[in-house]
Formats: C-alpha cells, sequence, structure tokens
C-alpha cells in the first residue's frame, strides 16, 4: 500500500495562506502607523519633522531613529505608500524574522550613511531610506544566494520599480538623495549578509512565500 508523502505545516496551502495573511498584516500595520505619525505631526505644526536626520551634528544622530517614520506632509507620504506596501509585502513574506532583520541593516546603515554624507543644515526624514533599501535587496539577493528563483524575481521587481534608482543620483534640491543612495546601499549588504547564512536548496522553493 503507498502512502502519500507526508507535508510539513510550512509547505500545505494553510500555511502558505497564513504566511501571505502575516505578510499583510505587517505592512499594512506598518502603513498605519506611518498614517498616525504623519496625523500626529500635521496636527503639532509639523513639529516632529524637526526629530530627522541633521547630518553631522550630535543631536541630530537620534534622527536615525527617526526618519523613516516621518514625512514632509501627506503628498510625501502618499508617494511612498505604494512603493512601501508592495515591496513590504513581497519582503515580509519571506517570512518575519528575516524581514525585520533586513529591515533593521537598511534603517541603520541607511541613517548613518545620510547622516555623515547630508548637506549641513538641511533635515532627511521619509520612508524612502527603506523603499529603496527593500528594492535593492529584492532585486539583488538572488544573485548572492544563487537562487534562480528568486533572481526571477528580483528581475521583476527590477522591471517594475527599477526607475526608481534614478533616485540615487542629486537631480532634485529638495529630495534626500544621500537617503536613497544609503538605503539602496544597505539593501545590497543586507542581501550578502543573509545570502551567506543560506545552504543550497532547491531552485523551485525559491518563488514560495518561503523564499529567502
Amino acid at each position: 500500500m503507498s502512502v502519500p508523502p507526508t507535508r510539513t505545516p510550512s509547505t500545505t496551502p494553510s500555511g502558505a495562506r497564513s504566511r501571505w495573511s502575516a505578510a499583510a498584516v505587517g505592512i499594512l500595520g506598518f502603513l498605519a502607523l506611518l498614517y498616525v505619525v504623519e496625523a500626529v505631526d500635521v496636527a503639532s505644526g509639523m513639529r516632529l519633522d524637526n526629530a530627522g536626520i541633521r547630518p553631522r551634528d550630535v543631536d541630530g544622530l537620534s534622527g536615525v531613529a527617526f526618519a523613516p517614520v516621518l514625512h514632509d506632509g501627506w503628498d510625501h507620504l502618499f508617494a511612498n505608500t505604494g512603493p512601501l506596501l508592495v515591496l513590504g509585502f513581497v519582503l515580509l513574506l519571506s517570512g518575519v524574522g528575516r524581514a525585520l532583520a533586513v529591515t533593521a541593516v537598511i534603517w541603520i546603515v541607511g541613517g548613518l550613511g545620510t547622516w555623515l554624507t547630508g548637506a549641513s543644515g538641511s533635515i532627511h526624514i521619509g520612508a524612502s531610506i527603506l523603499v529603496f533599501g527593500w528594492l535593492a535587496y529584492l532585486i539583488v539577493r538572488g544573485v548572492f544566494a544563487r537562487d534562480i528563483g528568486q533572481m526571477a524575481l528580483g528581475f521583476v521587481v527590477l522591471v517594475v520599480y527599477g526607475g526608481l534608482l534614478w533616485g540615487v543620483l542629486p537631480t532634485e534640491e529638495r529630495v534626500s538623495w544621500q537617503g536613497h543612495l544609503f538605503g539602496a546601499l544597505a539593501g545590497v549588504l543586507a542581501a550578502w549578509m543573509f545570502a551567506s547564512r543560506r545552504r543550497p536548496s532547491d531552485p523551485s522553493r525559491a518563488l514560495s512565500p518561503h523564499s529567502r
């Protein structure tokens, strides 16, 4: 009598749905936080924006912790919402723990790079540090992991959002290209860091909700 192969909970349809649900709840929860913070900021007369990154100012170093959740008005937040929603959801499909670790690297390294290189007297805010970091991570992680499926997904992400990468260049005076640049570099760093701990796996798993 043949016995059908046993599937672990992580590979069952219910497990996949659970992973997708967790990713959706996670990114929607983060976006809700950003909107609440912006509402408080607007109500306070945009005073919270002063807590952003002030380059090479010792007091402004604390802005590394706060800058990604602050925005210069609703239009700024609206512009970041779409990429945050899509890229954050895709990132969270690799697991909440992995997504948090990647985000921590981008948040800290991207922020410190901005603090070191930003124009004196400027204040840098916005979740675009995360947008560029997540984008770069998703594009290159398959290369470091030598995973064909992740490379294919990275190519799709590049086609859809690759145009954003022009933002790492100093093309607009009021745009924090330093945050974009160091966010992207931090994303590449995170892809390298976590791929180095990855054991070879079946490439067919890469596009599943459990890929890293």
